[in-house]
């Protein structure tokens, strides 16, 4: 998964993770979790599926309030509650 063999966020021996090129991008996906990422090298994909994976193992640091912004987000009206409670998810 990472390309810096120092790093805390090393895969368990055995974990798969695939390598595809699609058009103009290279896609990296997590076949135990199914989280995938892409970019324009196989580097980078790698890279961006470092990050993906430690925010969906929950290591990933919150946004902050001028990210929300950048995103349309207005950070005053933005909660975090369970998936289960949200219509978007039905």
């Amino acid at each position: 998964m990472t390309t810096d063999s120092s790093s805390n966020h090393d895969p368990p021996t055995g974990t798969t993770i695939t390598l595809t090129r699609e058009t103009n991008w290279w896609v990296a996906k997590d076949e135990e979790t199914g989280v995938a990422s892409q970019g324009k090298s196989r580097q980078e994909a790698l890279e961006n599926l470092d990050e993906a994976l430690q925010g969906y193992h929950g290591d990933g640091d919150p946004p902050s309030d001028e990210d929300l912004r950048e995103m349309g987000i207005d950070p005053e009206h933005n909660t975090s509650d369970s998936l289960d409670d949200s219509e978007i998810f039905d």
